[in-house]
């Protein structure tokens, strides 16, 4: 089974003298319960495993239920360490306030338990964390799967990863590919919307955040104002709304915006966003076009890439947290991406011809003097070769034809 780089960082953790709690984020899907399993499976150490998913309706005494039984294996085996695993963490109401009381008493009572919290709710994990376990954590964040890791676990090129994303467990169903698009519709993208959005956040009107998403999902990739999304949606409200929810929408890791770059931090949400899917699935399961069919229409197919770019670089920020992505647009001159990291910016553009139109990335050149200016072309850097990146190189990297090429 493949093993993905997060389960060494978190093996390494937990095998520490006992310190700080451990919690894994991240989407629906990306395997967070295969790599607590796994932990399991490769430790030597007394353990157990639980899932507030598994209960039909949990509260902080079910919490301190299956702790209590854990604090009793260690006093009946006395283990040198004992780690007890919380699947799907968010569910338990006032979870965070129950986990500082035990821990805490854990840690008063010098009992050797360690412990592994996941949650599919960032919002609501890292709220609680912020709000009642300041300085006992660390925390890991699970993106979805990029081009390499689904091309050693599946054998997929960078074409079928573009088209078909990074859901691990839907690579079995993309030879029959409606089958494939119902899959992704029904138990990815509603179970994340009905169990990590609604369940878990006021909504006032799920019916609009549902459009919205959709809507995103049709124009991934593309700059589109709130005004405009308004004109399409029906009883849309207000821009304030629809801001909250697409937010909502990002931290449960499906569609989020790119927002534009000015240079000036007090300026950079004053822009249009760039709707952006976290995951390509969710913008290639909306087309009833086939792979097959489209890879024949260059143009779409421009726009399949440019997601795909997209939504990778949005997950290596996320995951990485050392770079922040934007774009820039100033009339008619255009840039897909910005990516800043601490005082460097540099400057992505993508063109699926065989040449790029630089009149949109030497303005933004002549305006910002960005550290490096890339162009992922035939003539520039094959956007199959820019998707095994480390993001990061391409601040520092020099210029080398095997590694990318700087447009000058």
């Amino acid at each position: 089974m493949y093993e993905r780089t997060e389960l060494q960082v978190l093996k390494t953790r937990v095998l520490e003298p006992r310190r700080f709690i451990q919690v894994i984020m991240g989407p629906r899907q990306v395997g967070k319960t295969t790599l607590a399993r796994q932990l399991i499976d490769q430790l030597d150490v007394s353990c157990a495993f639980h899932s507030a998913d598994a209960v039909a309706a949990v509260n902080g005494s079910w919490l301190e239920q299956v702790w209590e039984a854990a604090r009793l294996k260690i006093r009946s085996e006395k283990p040198k360490s004992f780690l007890l695993v919380i699947d799907e963490i968010q569910k338990v109401p006032d979870w965070s306030e129950w986990v500082k009381k035990l821990w805490d008493e854990d840690t008063r009572n010098h009992l050797p338990l360690k412990l592994v919290l996941l949650g599919s709710s960032r919002l609501l994990v890292q709220k609680g964390l912020s709000e009642s376990l300041t300085g006992r954590f660390e925390s890991i964040y699970m993106t979805h799967w990029s081009l390499k890791e689904m091309q050693v676990a599946f054998g997929w090129d960078a074409e079928t990863y573009a088209w078909f994303g990074g859901y691990p467990g839907s690579a079995g169903l993309i030879d029959d590919e409606m089958r494939w698009k119902q899959y992704i519709r029904d138990a990815i993208v509603e179970t994340s919307i009905s169990r990590d959005v609604l369940q878990l956040s006021r909504i006032d009107k799920p019916a609009l955040l549902k459009n919205l998403f959709e809507l995103g999902c049709d124009y991934s990739g593309q700059i589109l104002s709130f005004t405009k999304v308004m004109g399409q949606l029906q009883d849309a409200g207000n821009t304030t709304t629809l801001s909250h929810y697409l937010a909502l929408l990002h931290t449960a890791g499906l569609l989020g915006p790119v927002e534009k770059y000015s240079g000036s931090e007090a300026r950079k949400r004053a822009g249009s966003p760039k709707f952006q899917v976290h995951n390509n699935a969710l913008f290639s399961a909306r087309r009833l076009r086939t792979m097959a069919d489209v890879r024949h229409d260059l143009a779409e197919w421009g726009r399949v890439v440019e997601s795909a770019i997209g939504a990778w670089l949005v997950n290596e920020s996320m995951r990485s947290k050392r770079f922040s992505v934007y774009y820039w647009r100033d009339r008619g001159d255009e840039v897909d991406f910005v990516l800043e990291a601490g005082q460097q910016t540099i400057a992505i553009e993508v063109k699926s011809g065989a040449s790029g139109n630089k009149k949109g990335m030497n303005a933004f050149r002549k305006r910002f003097n960005p550290g490096r200016v890339y162009l992922i072309a035939q003539n520039g850097i094959p956007w199959q070769e820019f998707l095994k990146l480390d993001p990061m190189e391409l601040f520092t990297v020099e210029d080398n034809d095997h590694i990318v090429r700087s447009l000058e």
